[in-house]
């Protein structure tokens, strides 16, 4: 889902001078009146259609700028972030929410997934498919939403998908975060976080200044238009994880590194674990187009997550890699309709495309649909056929080309939420051609940059970094000797390393199973 995403929670600086107001005195979380006592009447009713409370087990994740913003003191970021979500719990009691924070990890070492490259929905594309592939396995949780430390994608400091907040593949969000002021941030996050409960933007529904505005004007309060989305999320069978109150020994509490006292959150106190040795795999590859990694016997982390250069060919030279990805326009089709959904024919993207509609269009504009010209119609709305009925949006229409019925859907998830339904950058439009931006380009535009066979001696491929990932039987760096795969940035793709000193650095954990992406055992 790449695009370059509308502003979105631009924040107003009059909210820095009401913060200490706010943390002084008990704050009711009531709405505001939208011109009349009726919003309030309207907010009663709901309280009584819906009085169960419902509880968010809500995982934060902090990259590894803002760990370095904040002087690489984890303590500072377990502060920073546990004051974050208290403030946005209470921003949340006046809908009978609470947000419960059941883990909270720092990437101290090494980001996970790549936060500078590309848009805010880049983004949180991967972050979604990494707390998919790997969060998950170790942490169950309603929502996760990723801190990222630094200024704005061109505008959009918030990015969300709409009332997955109990998905396993879309339950998540992102936000960026340069400054020390965690009330003024819990606006961004409460909205994001919004709208991974159901809610959309209030803009034209309730104009005055709301949380779910898409201008962040600095408001504590969630508009009656919000409870009515949240209203209509939980009665159309959404939210079914919200119901079940958390366990004690679920809700994050800050642990105590260093006292060898194995506390709720900690898998391990820093003691004295053993390193793994080198060649042990601490992160799988994920796609065709993905790459492993390896402990080196010597060190407590997974070396950096690395992927095939983007541009590589894939799926037998018919698609090309893409931030780890092989696109096509089957498995992306798939992914909104279904097991057996396929690629419409090139007509249908042209008869849809060109129209500049919400089912067929380039993008958009200053809030207006682009028509797409005719020789970048692949590259617009996604076009579907084989589709299973029962997996169609809600917004979906079919079109008749040629006696082919294609279906293309419109998700209407507001302008920071990514379109899952536009054709994603990288994908194959053309010989040797792929989609960038809504355009079909010649395929040069992904940046591929390696020659294989001088370079690596046809034995491996070319990784994000420019080195060589080497086959099984030849060795790094260039491919050229006999060994057991792998690159430099891999670390050594073999076991061999005998047992090492014992672990003396501080290594932190502060979720209640084992990470992934770590290279020590417990003792």
């Amino acid at each position: 889902m790449q695009h370059t995403p509308f502003q979105c929670g631009v924040l107003n600086d009059s909210l820095h001078h009401e913060m200490e107001m706010f943390v002084k005195q008990s704050v009711k979380y009531a709405f505001s009146p939208n011109n009349s006592s009726s919003r309030e009447e309207l907010l009663r009713r709901k309280r009584a259609v819906l009085p169960q409370k419902s509880y968010v087990e809500l995982f934060m994740v902090v990259d590894h700028n803002r760990f370095l913003q904040k002087n690489s003191d984890p303590a500072a970021v377990q502060k920073e972030t546990v004051e974050l979500i208290n403030y946005v719990d209470g921003m949340y009691r006046a809908l009978n929410i609470q947000i419960v924070l059941v883990g909270l990890e720092i990437w101290t070492d090494t980001n996970q997934i790549a936060v500078m490259d590309g848009s805010a929905g880049d983004v949180l594309s991967r972050f979604v498919s990494w707390r998919q592939k790997d969060l998950l396995k170790r942490s169950r949780n309603d929502v996760s939403h990723l801190i990222i430390g630094r200024d704005s994608y061109h505008g959009s400091i918030g990015m969300a998908f709409v009332g997955t907040v109990c998905s396993q593949v879309q339950g998540g969000s992102i936000s960026t975060l340069n400054h020390n002021n965690m009330l003024r941030h819990a606006t961004v996050v409460a909205h994001e976080l919004g709208h991974n409960l159901g809610m959309k933007h209030d803009d034209k529904r309730c104009p005055a200044s709301y949380i779910m505005h898409s201008t962040d004007k600095g408001s504590r309060n969630f508009s009656s238009c919000s409870a009515d989305d949240f209203e209509n999320f939980v009665l159309n069978g959404g939210g079914n994880c919200l119901r079940n109150p958390p366990k004690t020994s679920s809700v994050y509490k800050e642990p105590v590194c260093g006292n060898s006292v194995i506390d709720n959150n900690e898998e391990c106190d820093c003691g004295k674990p053993q390193f793994k040795a080198a060649g042990a795999e601490c992160r799988s590859k994920m796609d065709v187009c993905d790459l492993p990694e390896y402990c080196n016997g010597s060190y407590a982390y997974c070396p950096d997550d690395v992927y095939v250069m983007n541009g590589h060919p894939c799926n037998n030279m018919k698609a090309y890699c893409y931030y780890g990805v092989c696109q096509s326009f089957d498995s992306q089709c798939e992914a909104i309709y279904g097991k057996g959904a396929r690629k419409a024919p090139d007509l249908c993207f042209e008869k849809a495309n060109i129209k500049g509609d919400r089912f067929g269009n380039c993008g958009m504009r200053g809030g207006v649909y682009k028509k797409c010209p005719l020789q970048h119609s692949l590259c617009g709305k996604l076009q579907c056929t084989s589709v299973s009925l029962q997996n169609l949006p809600a917004w979906s229409v079919v079109n008749n080309a040629s006696g082919v019925l294609c279906w293309s859907s419109d998700f209407d998830l507001g302008s920071d939420i990514p379109d899952p339904a536009q054709v994603h950058d990288g994908t194959a439009c053309g010989e040797n051609k792929a989609c960038v931006g809504f355009e079909c380009v010649d395929a040069s535009h992904l940046g591929y940059s390696c020659d294989v066979k001088q370079k690596c001696n046809n034995n491996g491929v070319c990784n994000n970094n420019g080195n060589c990932h080497c086959n099984s039987g030849w060795a790094p760096p260039f491919c050229n000797q006999s060994g057991y795969g792998g690159s430099a940035d891999s670390g050594p793709a073999h076991m061999g390393m005998t047992e090492t000193a014992l672990l003396t650095a501080s290594s932190i954990q502060f979720n209640s199973s084992p990470h992934y992406h770590f290279c020590f055992i417990t003792t």
